[in-house]
C-alpha cells in the first residue's frame, strides 16, 4: 500500500504514535472526519459486498448515503 492510501499514516512506525496529539485541536472533529475518510477509501477502492443482497452495489457508494449524524430516538 502506498503511504497516501493509508488512512492510518502513524501505524508504519515513520512517525510517533502521539506526533498528532501533541498539537491543539487536532483532534476536533475526528470521528467525523475518520468517517468521511473511510468513506472515500472505499469510493475509491470499489469493493463490492460478499454475501445477500446488494446485486455488487460499491460499498464506498452504499455507504455515503448514509445518514451524516445519529438521530436520537424517542
Amino acid at each position: 500500500m502506498r503511504d497516501e492510501d493509508s488512512i492510518f499514516t502513524n501505524l508504519s512506525g515513520k512517525e510517533s504514535l502521539f506526533s498528532g496529539g501533541k498539537e491543539p485541536c487536532t483532534w476536533f472533529n475526528t470521528k467525523e472526519l475518520l468517517a468521511l475518510g473511510v468513506i472515500k477509501s472505499f469510493k475509491k477502492l470499489r469493493i463490492r459486498p460478499q454475501g445477500r443482497g446488494g446485486a455488487g452495489f460499491p460499498t464506498g457508494l452504499k455507504w455515503s448515503f448514509m445518514p451524516k449524524a445519529l438521530r436520537r430516538v424517542l
